[in-house]
């Protein structure tokens, strides 16, 4: 259940740098509703990070929610924001989630 959680953890830390990046192209009080969105994600994420921390050991949750972090917002930096794709990029972003998958498969919880 641990790692259900994490991934979701990550997922909102996805969900926070979106936030950032709409907030960034907006104006008037749409940046606010934004950024407002970025610090709920954030404070979503952090709590919990802190609950897996506290049965996962700490180094391999937190390189994994950061891991899906920054899988996830290169994707989102990809299809939302139109950032360039190149082979270089998809190379180390397929390297990061093999990284991910490897900590998941040899940590002992």
């Amino acid at each position: 259940m641990n790692w259900i959680i994490l991934i979701i953890a990550g997922l909102f830390e996805v969900l926070f740098a979106f936030c950032l990046g709409k907030g960034r192209q907006s104006i008037g009080s749409e940046m606010y509703l934004w950024y407002a969105g970025f610090v709920v994600a954030l404070t979503i994420s952090m709590i919990l990070l802190i609950k897996v921390t506290q049965t996962l050991p700490l180094g391999t949750a937190y390189a994994v929610w950061t891991g899906i972090g920054a899988v996830g917002t290169v994707l989102v930096g990809i299809f939302v924001f139109k950032e360039p794709v190149t082979f270089l990029r998809l190379f180390f972003i397929l390297t990061l989630i093999g990284s991910i998958v490897g900590l998941k498969a040899v940590s002992t919880h």
